[in-house]
């Protein structure tokens, strides 16, 4: 009878949804709504510290780490109200199980970013410097884990817990370090290519280890029961790919670049991965496996891992990761490491780890004859751990291999690690110190200061396959005479870098030379490649393929860098605006215009940015059937000259006609009397240059028919508007960005983009009826345009 009275009473199933407050239902009490509270109070918190830290250029792992923690019994879970009513323990298998779910998935995708080609073209440098990285660290993991084990351990099962422990030592975070170079900028260095590579081989590696850790912690008894486990994990991995690797394949062939991936084939790699998963947690290892073997199945080529990603990247990512954090955060209590004894161990474990990283990295690193300052930054790279530690971690919670107080010293381990490797690499390598090593070696910063023997290095930028066409046909107009080495040409493509790490799935299609890569993942990549190799072959032209992975705020940086580094002479730059069908400009992406705004302000050369109105036509043009017209419209300043001088090179095409229109203003006054003033706001100094450089032009005309020059004297903005329609049906107009010689006074109030300056405006307004192309330039000076940067405090101000 009195085991009766004692018997514990379980609380009753709770229900999907309520009727409702009105008829006296909390929704707390309910699974779904008390769900979609849990949700959107995880995203608030994390996305909160996220932008908090987002100065300190953390990744947004570091934000959920901590928002997961602070929603747990170590800060507000100490609350037992709000514990109780937030997140009550018969709710937890709920939000347990869709964070699985979420995680599930996110294995799939970090397989999908993980590409055995890749790994098998490992040269033996970066092999060599990976497995240092994870048997030293592994080795002393497995010491300080004896250590762990006599002291606050004692109850655990001492050989899946040495595994565990070696593993969560060694494991660097693919994804997390990934994020890290690239708000770095260092994606695509030497040292930010050797960490990716080291770092995919140690997470493979550091993967199959868990699943031997994870076959000896359930096997409680007999040994044989951990060989099977590993038999039959092996057996899966077999027919996966056996039986996986050729249907995934046949869906990529069986879906056209440039098409939709169709839906069937969607539901079906889907379908598969929890398959696969159910198969995996049936033999005992983990759900998770499953889902990593199929997403390094998938073909990396083509369109149908891009699809992929983009079908399950937001959701997974955006909602379901976050509730795994928390999730973690609810079992982290930091509360129980009290004491000398808890705080010394988690000092001994976080310098343990970082030691172990280090000196494997740097050792192997110097041997291979590394430089200190890299071998030191690999090594902290390298020691990012974050969210793959944090899934090992919870895997031995889970399977009881560790205890409270050792999974909370864990915990902080992996946040430290993480936290300091963004502020330490800051400070020990600055690719900015290498860029002005080279900065006194770049001189030819302008067109108008290059020789016209000398060849000219273009940086083309282009966003999309939108700016390809034009962007060819301006370089082979610009190729000129077609001397050898007479141009050489960066295609640099900027790629945004947001949340999402499928901008990191570019990291495995660098090029076998060394150079930056093309983006071969993404739809409409092979139309580059194909477009810019043929330019290559049939004109004779040197391009150089690069990648910038950037967020749009720092986008210019990399620009300018990349700029600086190739001593470019000019930049091209797109409009932010697209033709329509109807001829009309319309605004794609405004974001893109504050880049151009910056690049202006900081560029180390000249910038031309090109207004496309499809010059040559909507393809690329041969070099023989090449025939276009280009006018420029030239006031005076340094602006004009750079743009004259840029015309000038074009023209030494043969198929190219280049006419100067060299516009005089008699400005009106507003009496009967008329007062000229002619080339206001220019100094003597540069009149003269002017006068130069408009007569050296003058000379070639009876040496090249293709050359025409005309002087107009104009009195108001009327006729400036009149002359620019006379010339309208040309291909391309060419134009100084902030002209002199009264063309701002007289065309006051059409600057609409500062960028552009006032003829740039003038060139792309809907009252002008013209098909042209534009590309509006603006020559180096070493000093801020003023009218940019005031422009640019009140824009950001509003």
């Amino acid at each position: 009878m009195a085991s009766n009275a004692t018997k514990p009473v379980c609380p009753p199933p709770m229900k999907a949804t309520s009727n409702g407050a009105f008829q006296g239902d909390s929704p707390l009490d309910f699974a779904v709504p008390l769900l979609i509270l849990q949700i959107c109070l995880v995203l608030v918190l994390t996305r909160s510290l996220a932008y908090l830290l987002k100065p300190l250029k953390q990744p947004r792992v570091i934000a959920e780490i901590i928002g997961g923690i602070l929603l747990g019994p170590s800060a507000l879970g100490r609350n037992k109200t709000f514990l109780n009513a937030v997140f009550p323990k018969r709710s937890l298998t709920v939000l347990d199980t869709l964070a699985n779910i979420g995680l599930i998935f996110f294995l799939f995708l970090v397989g999908l970013e993980m590409d055995p080609k890749s790994l098998a073209k490992t040269g033996k440098r970066i092999l060599s410097i990976s497995l240092a990285g994870i048997t030293v660290p592994f080795a002393l993991g497995i010491g300080t884990s004896f250590v762990l084990k006599s002291t606050i351990s004692k109850e655990v099962d001492g050989l899946p817990f040495f595994i565990f422990m070696g593993v969560a030592f060694s494991i660097t975070a693919f994804p997390v370090l990934a994020r890290i170079l690239a708000e770095l900028k260092l994606l695509t260095t030497d040292v930010g290519k050797m960490a990716m590579s080291a770092a995919a081989v140690d997470d493979v590696t550091a993967w199959i280890l868990l699943a031997l850790a994870v076959a000896l912690s359930g096997s409680g008894h007999s040994p044989l029961v951990a060989l099977w486990v590993l038999f039959c994990g092996c057996g899966f991995v077999a027919g996966a790919i056996l039986i996986m690797r050729p249907l995934f394949a046949w869906m990529a062939k069986s879906t056209q670049e440039g098409e939709p991936v169709g839906e069937t084939y969607i539901c079906a790699t889907l379908g598969a991965v929890l398959a696969a998963g159910f198969v995996t947690d049936a033999i005992g290892i983990h759900a998770l496996f499953g889902a990593f073997v199929l997403g390094v199945l998938v073909p990396k080529e083509g369109p149908l891992g891009a699809a992929l990603v983009e079908k399950v990247e937001d959701l997974v990512s955006g909602l379901f990761l976050p509730l795994y954090f928390a999730s973690s955060g609810l079992k982290t209590n930091v509360a129980t490491i009290q004491g000398a004894q808890s705080w010394g161990l988690l000092v001994l474990v976080i310098f343990t780890a970082c030691f172990g990283k280090l000196v494997g990295v740097i050792s192997v690193s110097r041997a291979c004859k590394l430089p200190w300052r890299e071998s030191f930054t690999l090594g902290v790279l390298m020691n990012s751990k974050g969210l793959v530690e944090l899934i090992v971690l919870n895997i031995g919670k889970d399977r009881k291999v560790l205890n409270d107080q050792t999974f909370a010293i864990m915990v902080l381990m992996a946040l430290f690690t993480t936290f300091i490797t963004t502020p330490i690499v800051m400070v020990i390598y600055k690719p900015s110190k290498r860029a002005s090593l080279t900065e006194a070696d770049y001189k030819n910063r302008t067109i108008e200061s290059i020789d016209a023997s000398s060849p000219l290095r273009i940086l083309a930028c282009f966003h999309s396959t939108k700016n390809i066409p034009t962007m060819i046909n301006l370089i082979e107009a610009s190729r000129g005479s077609g001397r050898p080495e007479g141009l050489c040409v960066y295609a640099l493509h900027l790629t945004e870098l947001s949340e999402r790490s499928s901008a990191i799935l570019m990291v495995h299609k660098a090029r076998r030379n060394g150079l930056p890569f093309w983006n071969k993942g993404r739809i409409g990549s092979d139309q580059i490649v194909v477009a810019f190799e043929t330019l290559e072959q049939l004109s004779h032209v040197s391009i150089r393929p690069m990648t910038s992975i950037s967020a749009l705020s720092s986008m210019h940086e990399d620009i300018c860098a990349s700029a600086m580094s190739k001593k470019a002479a000019i930049i091209i730059l797109p409009f932010h605006k697209h033709q329509r069908v109807d001829g009309a400009l319309e605004t794609t992406r405004a974001e893109f215009r504050w880049v151009n705004h910056r690049v202006l302000q900081n560029a180390p050369c000249s910038v031309g940015i090109l207004v496309d109105r499809s010059l040559g036509g909507a393809s690329q043009v041969s070099a023989r059937d090449v025939s276009s017209s280009i006018t420029v419209i030239f006031f005076g300043g340094r602006d004009d000259r750079e743009a004259l001088a840029y015309a000038v090179r074009m023209a030494e095409h043969p198929g190219i006609n280049l006419a100067v229109i060299h516009i005089k203003m008699q400005l009106e006054s507003g009496g009967d009397i008329a007062v000229i003033e002619m080339n206001e706001g220019s100094d003597t100094e540069s009149c003269l240059l002017d006068e130069k450089t408009l007569s050296e032009f003058e000379k070639q005309i009876p040496e090249n028919p293709s050359l025409k020059y005309e002087e107009r004297l104009l009195r108001n903005s009327g006729e400036i508007v009149a002359v620019v329609q006379e010339f309208s049906r040309c291909s391309l107009f060419v134009v100084g960005r902030m002209p002199t010689g009264g063309a701002q006074q007289a065309l006051n109030g059409r600057s609409d983009c500062p960028e552009l300056g006032p003829i740039g405006s003038l060139l792309v307004s809907p009252d002008l009826s013209t098909t042209a192309s534009v590309l509006v330039v603006q020559q180096y000076y070493n000093q801020t345009p003023s009218d940019l940067a005031v422009f640019s405090e009140d824009s950001d101000s509003k």
